[in-house]
């Protein structure tokens, strides 16, 4: 019989050896992150696979389940024991070997495989695993599925039948690539940084675009699972300085970020301005309204106000609605409601059919920008991006806060701000007009500034934004009250920037 996991095991011990470990805080909201070895062993990815198992039996989902991991030193060895738990558990399991998260995603459809288990830690530092699942494509789990995966795993009642089947697919590599290169050539030249960060991307990236008809100026596209230059994140100011000169060095019309699994792209423009993702969200947005009447949008709580506001959006007849920040999350709206695209302000972009499949690729964001592009003959990104109206915001600060603690954090932030507005206070001294709190608390105020408070998903970190419409000034304004707050609760750290 299978030990049950422990969460109170040290590495280098006998006792580490002998028995899995997982820590508990590693299932999040809907994937999981886990320091390795620090706070989950070998065994304890075992456990994961015959849970997963067991969770795919329950719900009556095909015992099938495409597999892959990211260029990280550990992650084959990590992928390999989540196999080994899932071949106990009875799975067939179709692995597809080093892989973009996408890559992944698109072999569940390529194969007829209802069930995905992607070995990645996507942005995060090394040092870092997780896993990214899903049992009903092209959705990934929720909160609903990772509670009942967490307590099948430390429960340790797994079933263990045997009987599983191990299925080695070396070829969706070229037929992932040969899908995404399975359009019509750019007709206006474009050049383009692909930057990649020394991860996955490295080997997708470069050759796709350069189908597509772009001339690439790679950047960090050689694999180095050390991350020489920097980590590979869209939103990692190193990778974006480090684009900006790329493309002002090359002359390049637009630089691409790609994060560590793929489903990421950030973007620098022709004059070397990085965009936020949720900016480039309404360029892409307008580009695509003209070509779908009537088309239906959906961003997250991060994201920009203009969604709402911009006048070439409701020229079009487009209409946005605002949801949870998370790539499941937003997946998951997007599908139900039948969005043409979701986009996330990290840089998860989810494109419906026509367009894609409705899981998030980078590679397919960058497609579509090289198209908004070529749609726009005469305008330069800088072009687009001057063109829409200005408004001044911050970039995605995260100060500490333990994993165990920060929900309760924010609880107390939308109970302090919601106070406020049903009270008639103020905030950066404007009226509230409106409390969001679908994701922790966006508070919009009369001029159309607003503020937002949530816990990370994936990190022991809270979440702030803040934007304004009108001035800098009002920006800093509603930032300093938010934080103001923020700055007196104890259980509140260090931001990794502030604005």
């Amino acid at each position: 019989m299978f030990p049950k996991p422990r969460n109170d095991l040290t590495p280098n011990t006998l006792e580490f050896e002998q028995l899995p470990y997982i820590k508990p805080t590693g299932f999040r909201e809907y994937d999981a992150r886990w320091l390795y070895p620090d706070e989950l062993n070998l065994m304890g990815l075992q456990a994961i696979g015959m849970g997963l198992a067991e969770l795919f039996r329950r719900r009556g989902v095909p015992l099938r389940i495409v597999t892959g991991h990211d260029f990280r030193s550990y992650s084959a060895s990590i992928k390999q024991s989540l196999i080994s738990g899932l071949l106990a558990g009875g799975m067939e399991v179709h692995d597809i070997g080093l892989a973009l998260s996408p890559t992944a995603y698109f072999a569940q459809f390529e194969l007829d495989v209802k069930g995905v288990a992607m070995v990645t830690a996507s942005h995060n530092d090394n040092g870092w695993t997780g896993i990214k699942m899903g049992l009903d494509r092209p959705l990934t789990f929720g909160p609903d599925d990772i509670g009942e995966l967490k307590a099948i795993v430390l429960s340790g009642t797994s079933q263990t039948p045997g009987g599983g089947q191990y299925i080695f697919h070396p070829e969706i590599y070229d037929r992932y690539i040969e899908d995404l290169c399975d359009r019509p050539k750019l007709t206006r030249a474009l050049k383009v940084v692909a930057a990649c960060g020394n991860g996955t991307a490295g080997a997708f990236a470069p050759q796709v675009l350069e189908a597509a008809g772009c001339e690439v100026v790679p950047l960090n596209c050689d694999l180095d699972h050390s991350f020489p230059n920097y980590n590979p994140n869209p939103e990692d100011m190193k990778m974006l300085e480090a684009i900006q000169k790329a493309v002002l060095e090359s002359g390049a019309d637009v630089g691409f970020a790609f994060d560590g699994d793929g489903d990421r792209c950030g973007v620098v423009d022709n004059e070397g301005t990085p965009i936020f993702a949720d900016k480039v969200g309404v360029m892409l947005a307008r580009d695509l309204s003209a070509q779908h009447a009537n088309a239906k949008f959906v961003a997250d709580v991060k994201s920009t106000g203009l969604f709402m506001t911009d006048p070439v959006l409701k020229a079009n007849g487009a209409t946005c609605e605002y949801w949870k920040t998370g790539h499941s999350y937003m997946k998951r709206y997007s599908h139900e409601t039948g969005a043409l695209v979701g986009f996330e302000k990290s840089g998860h972009f989810f494109f419906s059919p026509p367009l894609g499949r409705g899981y998030d690729d980078g590679l397919i964001s960058a497609l579509a920008i090289c198209d908004m592009l070529e749609r726009s003959p005469g305008n330069s990104m800088s072009d687009l991006l001057r063109d829409l109206p200005q408004t001044w915001q911050s970039p995605t600060m995260s100060p500490h806060c333990a994993d165990e603690i920060k929900y309760d954090v924010v609880d107390r932030a939308i109970s302090h701000f919601s106070d406020i507005a049903s009270q008639g206070g103020t905030l950066a001294n404007q009226s509230i007009n409106d409390v969001i709190t679908v994701n922790g608390i966006r508070i919009v105020l009369e001029d159309g500034t607003w503020g937002l408070v949530r816990a990370s998903s994936n990190k022991p970190e809270l979440v702030v934004v803040v934007e304004s419409p009108t001035s800098e000034e009002n920006m800093r304004a509603i930032f300093s009250d938010i934080d103001g707050y923020l700055s007196a609760q104890p259980e509140v750290g260090e931001y990794n920037q502030k604005i």
